[in-house]
């Protein structure tokens, strides 16, 4: 693989990743929605063309956003997916083929419905009785909005008996939102207090609902809608989507509207034209249609892609445009050193969302476009996702404009920069020492998926690191450096807090190999490689010591990755900084490649559902893999066991339906334990 576009898919990561966590995680969008649908589709084909540079952080391979500290995590039973996305008639004709296709069906029906505009949460009954309500999260975990959601009043908290009682479980998977008139009341009233009001019904839906006194959320007029289950124990099960919705709306759960039955592309684009004249006589916002093949059935048979399903699919509306001026372009620093230069607009309000910010991703992308600071400019909301500046309007030029030249120097450390391979990207070269990269480094390494620090988060991160503490990762872990007297000199920094930070760095010392490798932010090694290299090494001395040929030999390890891994193993500042945290204590566990052929579970592929009570679900993953199976996300006929834990929804239904062998956590355990 060529470096350019192993180039343009970190610069592509890098950006999605500091606008979703902005966005998901601190509810304060540094830029409006529209630019990332563009940037996502993006990363997507390429990822598409170029499949061994697929990395596991990246935003294609995850929905959503992490939780945030101050609620309670929730592990969702069975993931919430999101969606893929259509733009015009060809794609959907293609979404349509390629169901019939596989179905060998001449034509699909599908149930086509709204694709509200609102937070995506599950609310879990039991026995007909709300008792857990969670936000998407990052499709895996979410956060514990219970008491929250009890204050929304068309939420029932126990469901209707109808003609009998309720199932034992059932999780409704629904969208909390803002009426357009409940909105312009709150901010009304929010204007007369003399506080903050919010820029659009979707983001004071998401404020309202994430709120940490309940009784904050009760004076917000939210409102939920149901439109589909996850987990659920009804008994007979209804056998398609429209017959499920047409159930909740019997137990008493909101439901918007009954989905239209379409047979066919042609039916679901003239719904898709039908919405789009009323959209705006809608009580709520909508950014698009949702289709789904109506036959549960069927959806099974089509299955899932990655974290989407196949047998659903989102129909955007186009994009929304105005102009605005470019007041000037400012340049962010990434993870990796990647100089990006953003767009500073003059505030916009664009498809109900104000923009003020925009990537222009390169130097190059500046110059095609022909934008000048002052120029004004179109600002487009590209599916109602993410803005960006479309081109400049250069007849409206008055006076003097000069072309925009990207700093030679990083604006953060005035290191020097160095232009990539690929000619398009620019990269401060100060690696480790330069602050941005240092503070990008840092949340990347403490993030659940790599060292899990709970507590280190962006503005902890940013106070250590300004004031001077933290000037590598190895600082973490030194106690002359973090210590709880330190911490509590700092603002808003109690006792408590400061006990809970340094138990989380303690508890980062034994974290696998692989979580450490992905965590140290290697360029182009993404979870997925971390944990082929932690297997093929087993300790970080052996990866230090490999050569060319050695990394090569490694599953999907190509010349790119190659490279990029003896550049930075080859760093005289990397190796201190790795002796250092040797020396403070950070010791993975040494992992041992099974070579026992005869193992039960050598060269099986396991699947895991429902919660186990001694393993966590990454650990036994990581031990399964080290035992030479294949960890599986979802049951097919190429399935050897399925490992069911306590609440296993649907993956054991398909898993005794298809005749796969289920065995219990006693089973698995005893596994991981033997030599045989």
């Amino acid at each position: 693989m060529s470096l350019p576009q192993a180039a343009r898919i970190d610069a592509l990561i890098s950006t999605l990743q500091r606008y979703e966590h902005a966005y998901y995680v601190l509810d304060a969008p540094l830029v409006p929605d529209a630019e990332y649908d563009r940037l996502y589709l993006a990363l997507q084909a390429l990822e598409s063309e170029h499949p061994s540079l697929l990395r596991g952080d990246s935003p294609t391979q995850r929905v959503g956003g992490q939780a945030v500290a101050a609620f309670g995590q929730v592990r969702h039973a069975l993931p919430m997916l999101s969606l893929g996305n259509v733009f015009n008639l060809q794609e959907l004709a293609a979404f349509d083929k390629r169901c019939a296709d596989t179905l060998g069906v001449p034509c699909v029906l599908y149930g086509a419905e709204l694709k509200f505009d609102g937070l995506a949460v599950t609310l879990r009954y039991e026995n007909g009785v709300l008792v857990q309500a969670a936000t998407r999260g990052d499709g895996a975990v979410g956060e514990d909005v219970t008491h929250n959601m009890r204050t929304v009043k068309n939420v029932p908290l126990a469901l209707l008996q109808g003609a009998g009682p309720p199932p034992a479980v059932l999780e409704v998977r629904g969208e909390v939102l803002m009426t357009r008139a409940d909105f312009a009341a709150l901010n009304a009233k929010q204007a007369a207090n003399e506080q903050k009001t919010f820029v659009n019904p979707r983001n004071a839906a998401a404020g309202s609902l994430r709120q940490l006194d309940p009784r904050v959320t009760a004076q917000r007029p939210l409102t939920f809608c149901a439109y589909g289950v996850g987990e659920h124990s009804f008994n007979p099960a209804p056998s398609s989507h429209s017959a499920m919705l047409a159930a909740l709306t019997a137990l008493g759960l909101p439901v918007y509207q009954t989905p239209q039955l379409c047979a066919g592309a042609d039916e679901l684009q003239a719904f898709y034209e039908a919405v789009g004249k009323n959209r705006d006589a809608l009580p709520f916002d909508i950014d698009g249609v949702v289709y789904k093949v109506n036959d549960y059935a069927q959806q099974t048979q089509l299955g899932f892609v990655s974290r989407a399903p196949r047998f659903a699919v989102a129909h955007k509306f186009p994009a929304q445009e105005q102009m605005t001026t470019l007041l000037t372009i400012d340049v962010q620093v990434g993870r990796t050193g990647t100089l990006t230069p953003v767009a500073r607009l003059a505030p916009v309000f664009v498809g109900g969302v104000t923009v003020s910010n925009a990537t222009l991703h390169n130097e190059g992308e500046i110059h095609r476009k022909q934008l000048m600071v002052g120029d004004t400019v179109i600002v487009r909301r590209a599916g109602d996702v993410i803005p960006e500046v479309v081109q400049s309007v250069a007849h409206l030029r008055q006076g003097e404009y000069r072309p925009y030249v990207l700093p030679r120097t990083c604006p953060v450390c005035q290191s020097a920069t160095a232009q990539e391979e690929d000619g398009v990207q620019v990269r401060c070269i100060n690696n480790l020492h330069c602050p941005a990269q240092l503070k990008q480094g840092l949340w990347h390494f403490a993030q659940r998926r790599a060292m899990d620090i709970d507590g280190l988060g962006d503005k902890l991160v940013d106070q250590l690191v300004d004031c001077g503490w933290l000037t590598e990762i190895a600082d973490l872990f030194d106690p002359a450096v973090i210590n709880i007297p330190r911490l509590t000199q700092l603002e808003r920094f109690g006792e408590k807090s400061a006990q809970n930070l340094m138990a989380a760095i303690e508890a980062a010392k034994t974290r696998p190999l692989e979580r450490l490798i992905y965590g140290l932010g290697i360029r182009h090694v993404g979870e997925s490689t971390a944990r082929d290299l932690a297997a093929q090494y087993g300790n970080l001395a052996s990866l230090l010591a490999a050569d060319l040929d050695s990394l090569l030999a490694v599953r999907d390890v190509g010349e790119v990755v190659a490279q990029s891994l003896l550049a930075y193993c080859a760093d005289p500042a990397v190796r201190t900084m790795l002796a250092r945290l040797a020396d403070c204590g950070l010791n993975p566990p040494p992992i041992t490649v099974a070579r026992d052929t005869a193992h039960p579970l050598f060269g099986k592929t396991v699947v895991l559902t429902g919660t186990l009570q001694t393993l966590a679900r990454d650990d036994a993953a990581a031990q399964l893999r080290a035992l030479g199976a294949t960890v599986a996300g979802s049951v097919s006929k190429k399935t050897h066991f399925v490992v069911a834990g306590e609440a296993a929804g649907s993956k054991l239904d398909k898993a005794q339906a298809l005749g796969v062998p289920v065995v219990d956590e006693a089973v698995l355990v005893g596994w991981l334990a033997s030599n045989h």
